[in-house]
């Protein structure tokens, strides 16, 4: 192993570290559950970026998910711990805040490769990389209100400028997924690659970006990206009022109802949930 893999894999040791290519860092998110997020690999999600921020080694950040998947979303056990313990809903609230923002202030670019079902904090980076490469059969869910809670991790601050307002509205609201090739087409994602023989083809083509990337004039490339970025900057307030409705949500009765039936593989009831502004 590598002494950059190394200090990575034990500073991070919920994630999965390989260096594919010269001064490619490949993060990939690995774990049961179709690589579901438990509050430590939330936590790691949230941090890495800033390591890798500073690191000379690292020219470029690759980021995929193992196996027949990207990322299912939060375990049932993180969202318990926010439902059950203020302190640790304080906690994750800064975490989730710390996910998006430490994406989009990391000067190198980040590449991202997602096939299968790509949920909850690993789209949240998956989303915000600077390139997005996805399969054609991708699921893209934000599962937020089919939750029971507002979509507050990212979708107030990325979703309306990658599609629009009017796209960003039916998927936010409705919690319909949509294929790989439908994120392309709205333009929610940069590109999408035929997966129909496996997932190979997509991490190919995101190797092949992240190296252009790792080879190019890199203040260049940074310095773009940082000013493209002002964008999602100028959107914050609304990304940190989203973000605080969706907590407030974790304490109420639509919560728990679309957690239990998440459990119970069920359609959620929320008829008989009172409402107010």
């Amino acid at each position: 192993m590598s002494d950059m893999i190394s200090r990575y894999s034990t500073a991070f040791p919920s994630l999965t570290f390989t260096n594919p290519a010269d001064g490619v860092l490949q993060i990939t998110l690995e774990g049961p559950g179709l690589n579901s997020v438990d509050a430590d690999k939330h936590r790691e999600i949230a941090d890495v970026w800033l390591t890798i921020d500073r690191d000379p080694e690292v020219r470029v950040a690759l980021l995929a998910g193992a196996g027949k998947g990207f990322s299912s979303g939060g375990s049932f056990d993180l969202i318990d711990g926010i439902m059950a313990d203020h302190g640790e809903m304080l906690k994750t609230i800064r975490e989730a805040r710390d996910i998006v923002l430490n994406v989009i202030n990391c000067s190198k670019p980040i590449v991202s490769a997602m096939w299968g079902p790509a949920v909850g904090a690993g789209l949240v980076a998956g989303l915000l990389a600077d390139i997005s490469v996805v399969g054609a059969k991708t699921r893209i869910i934000d599962g937020h209100t089919r939750l029971g809670v507002a979509a507050g991790d990212h979708a107030a601050i990325c979703w309306p400028m990658l599609c629009g307002m009017a796209k960003a509205k039916y998927y936010l609201l409705t919690c319909r997924d949509l294929s790989g090739e439908e994120a392309e087409r709205i333009g929610l994602v940069s590109l999408c690659v035929d997966d129909s023989d496996g997932p190979e083809a997509v991490m190919a083509e995101a190797m092949s970006v992240a190296v252009d990337l790792s080879n190019g004039a890199q203040q260049a490339i940074r310095w773009t990206k940082r000013t493209l970025n002002y964008g999602y900057k100028l959107l914050e307030p609304a990304f940190d009022a989203s973000l605080a409705y969706e907590m407030i949500g974790f304490m109420g009765p639509d919560a728990a109802e679309g957690l239990a039936s998440h459990r119970e593989k069920r359609a959620p009831d929320f008829s008989g949930n009172p409402t107010s502004e």
